[in-house]
């Protein structure tokens, strides 16, 4: 030690060293609590960044229909007298987005919105021979549509590629009808119109349900088979920030008189599962925490008195208390440090290893790869800053020891 290192350093480092195996033993303790937190913390990243990843490639930020059809109210009349009111829910047609156009036109301008696609969802029935299936028809326009919804990476066989005569369907679907690439589909719409179409592309989205009834044609064979000429009943819509998704929604809302509904919105259960996962992760962590505190605490407490001795000789040489004050504390802080940065490198290698031996069936990632560097840092800081609020009872009891009582034990 040159002569510029504080004394609390040398005599902290030095009391670390003479009690090797306690601090070997309380190190242990705070790399493990630190790795367990790591180790959760990035799992609970992962999972989230692999769910929302899913969620967002398949289905659009904000899906903008048109309003529902307003119940009215049906009255029974006695001659002069209403003798009872009676509200009627009117079935929902299937209509077109009012003047959809503009405001297809007016969201592309806005500088909160990435993409902007309209489509057409309808439903009808796919024959191949004496096979039948019903089916949900969506028509889109490929341009727009798939900077929005990510179709072509699920694409198995042949290519997302859409003319008026074409049709890409489902595994499932493709292997109840027994069509493959080229071969032709006759679809019928919920209006009985009736066409010919030849399957471009079949994808896997890896949903039975959806493999099993989903359906993509051009906007305009959808607009024929639905019977609705030039409409479309949906406007896709990604955002920049897709957690500000539900108050661009709500401003779209109240500014087309349309109904926008966003993924946040629609996938209410998944954020309440989030944010219950968060909650028990949060409590499980504090009380990692707590026994990390108390470990700490404990070591350095038989530590103030095994050390008694040599507190009241430093005493009586003259140091102060807060400088031993300062010795105690700064011993907490260093245990704390040096157990984060083992535990650190714990809990990010057992992640490591886990991703990589936990895999799907395939062989495929079940979730992304998802270590934030921030959380090592904030890791370590708070252990440290752990340590010290851990010592601040025992360091406060040493520095108040009579050096005479102290030196006579």
């Amino acid at each position: 030690m040159n002569k510029l290192t504080p004394f609390e350093w040398i005599a902290a480092t030095r009391f670390l060293k003479e009690g090797r195996m306690q601090t070997i033993f309380i190190v242990s303790g705070i790399a493990l609590g630190v790795g367990v937190i790591i180790f959760m913390s990035a799992l609970l990243a992962s999972l989230q960044t692999n769910f929302i990843s899913r969620v967002l490639t398949s289905q659009a930020h904000i899906q903008i229909s048109p309003p529902d059809e307003i119940a009215r109210p049906l009255r029974v009349n006695a001659p002069g007298i209403v003798i009872s009111s009676v509200i009627q829910e009117p079935a929902q047609r299937l209509l077109s987005v009012d003047q959809w156009q503009a405001i297809v036109k007016n969201l592309s301008l806005r500088s909160d919105v990435a993409f902007v696609a309209p489509s057409l969802a309808t439903s009808g029935q796919a024959v191949r021979g004496d096979a039948t299936r019903s089916i949900s028809i969506t028509g889109i326009d490929p341009d727009s549509y798939f900077k929005i919804i990510k179709l072509p990476d699920y694409i198995i066989l042949g290519q997302p590629v859409l003319t008026n005569e074409d049709i890409i369907i489902g595994t499932d679907l493709a292997t109840y009808l027994g069509v493959t690439l080229g071969d032709k589909l006759n679809v019928t719409g919920v209006t009985k119109v009736a066409q010919t179409l030849t399957v471009s592309g079949i994808f896997d989205l890896g949903n039975t349900g959806a493999n099993r009834q989903s359906t993509f044609v051009a906007l305009r064979t959808a607009q024929s088979l639905a019977n609705l000429a030039g409409g479309v009943t949906t406007i896709n819509v990604t955002v920049l920030d897709p957690y500000s998704a539900e108050i661009i929604a709500n401003q779209i809302q109240a500014s087309t008189g349309t109904k926008a509904q966003s993924w946040i919105a629609t996938n209410a259960q998944f954020f309440t599962a989030v944010k219950s996962q968060q909650i028990s992760f949060g409590i499980i962590e504090g009380f990692v925490g707590l026994s990390v505190a108390f470990g700490i605490a404990s070591v350095l407490v038989v530590s103030v008195t095994q050390r008694s001795k040599d507190i009241g000789i430093l005493r009586a040489m003259g140091t102060s208390q807060i400088q031993i004050l300062r010795l105690f504390l700064l011993q907490g802080g260093l245990l704390g440090f040096l157990g984060s940065i083992v535990g650190s490198l714990m809990g990010g290698l057992g992640f490591v290893i886990f991703h990589d031996v936990v895999r799907q069936a395939d062989g495929k990632e079940i979730f992304p790869f998802v270590i934030q560097p921030t959380l090592f840092l904030i890791a370590m800081l708070l252990a440290a800053a752990t340590g010290v609020l851990a010592a601040a009872v025992p360091a406060f009891r040493a520095a108040k020891l009579d050096p005479v009582v102290a030196m006579h034990g």
